[in-house]
């Protein structure tokens, strides 16, 4: 299947180049999120809104296919909120017709939404959603579960993290199960945050988190909820608050530690053929979005690393959206937040069994069970 359409955008401001690309319709409905880093590419944005159409299916989404933007500028400029309403106000003709954008990286829900209602667009919906009356009760429910908390955390801000975490937990109890597993996490931002916070819960031993700015090991395991309760603003630890038993070393050095299981919850292909000789684990858990460039698939599986693929775990914030907003669950924090993780265990299940039984690799077979087929129009 090829990209429904892909469109670019130069804003009149400033040098931010965007790119918007809808990967498919599905019922008239499509959605993504819009990320701003200067490292953002036009190929980038396609392979991201293709991953987010497979992402759908992962999430049993039978009402909407996959989009993603992508705006090239620093989410860190004063004027990054400005450039982000000029890309909204160009991509409106589609936002209009029901296309669905949240956040992503260096971006935040309440800014797209801020802009929304500053804009008078309300909530994307397509003409039969306006009509439905249970869509319109999803999307009130929606907004008061943006406001609700989960175990001390807004609920937004766990949905993601909380199932990459417990997609990991489920990996490593498929091929494994040691308790006490030791953790490197790449990137300490909101996802970062939660699934570190959920996997100590769950009992596993973080060594090694990085941040942009640095990586902070311990063999013994660092103390996560100092790390969480001293973050700094965009997923920045705080190195005044580190323990000086800990090791500080640059940012490019989570993968020179040994580990269990790595997962990389920051940028795009952080792991390729320059450096998958490096990696020490036995699982690799995709919190980012395409973390690992496909062409080192053969090496992993070549030297037993186990992978469970981006759509696949971190599937959390997508799911939350599409089943409060069609009822498809009770719409409490509680059931939100189960809904996923037994999702995340089931889908993972399902995969490293398929794996075992056929000895093939992860990806692959995942591309194949979540593979979109749908190619709607859009309604007019």
């Amino acid at each position: 299947m090829r990209p429904y359409v892909v469109i670019e955008w130069n804003d009149t401001e400033t040098e931010a180049r965007g790119w918007l690309c809808i990967f498919n319709f599905v019922k008239g409905y499509s959605g993504g999120g819009i990320r701003m880093h200067p490292s953002v590419t036009r190929e980038e944005v396609i392979r991201l809104a293709e991953i987010m159409a497979y992402k759908r299916n992962a999430c049993e989404n039978v009402c909407q296919g996959g989009a993603k933007a992508g705006i090239a500028y620093d989410y860190k400029a004063p004027d990054a909120y400005q450039v982000l309403k000029r890309f909204i106000i160009a991509m409106r003709p589609y936002i209009d017709t029901g296309l669905s954008m949240g956040s992503d990286l260096g971006t935040k829900y309440e800014d797209v939404y801020g802009i929304f209602d500053e804009l008078g667009m309300g909530r994307p919906q397509t003409k039969s959603m306006k009509k439905n009356p249970i869509v319109a009760q999803g999307q009130e429910n929606v907004r008061k579960l943006l406001q609700s908390k989960y175990d001390g955390w807004l609920v937004n801000d766990v949905t993601t993290g909380f199932g990459v975490a417990v997609s990991a937990d489920e990996g490593w109890k498929q091929i494994d199960g040691t308790p006490g597993a030791s953790v490197v996490v790449q990137g300490f931002g909101c996802v970062g945050l939660s699934c570190c916070h959920r996997l100590y819960q769950l009992g596993y031993k973080i060594v090694g988190i990085a941040d942009a700015n640095c990586f902070v090991y311990c063999e013994d395991g660092l103390d996560v909820p100092s790390l969480i309760q001293n973050v700094k603003p965009r997923g920045e630890m705080d190195r005044e608050k580190f323990d000086p038993s800990w090791k500080v070393m640059p940012n490019t050095a989570w993968l020179d530690v040994p580990c269990d299981i790595l997962v990389p919850v920051a940028l795009e292909d952080v792991i390729n053929e320059k450096n998958v000789d490096q990696v020490k684990a036995k699982l690799i858990c995709e919190g980012a979005n395409i973390p690992v460039d496909q062409k080192v698939d053969p090496i992993l599986h070549q030297k037993g690393i186990w992978d469970i693929p981006d759509f696949i775990a971190n599937v959390g914030a997508v799911r939350f959206f599409y089943t409060v907003t069609f009822g498809v669950i009770e719409a409490t924090p509680e059931a939100v937040v189960g809904d996923i993780e037994d999702l995340c265990r089931r889908n993972v299940a399902k995969l490293f069994e398929k794996s075992r039984e056929t000895g093939r690799f992860q990806r692959e077979l995942a591309l194949e069970i979540f593979e979109p087929t749908i190619q709607d129009e859009p309604e007019c």
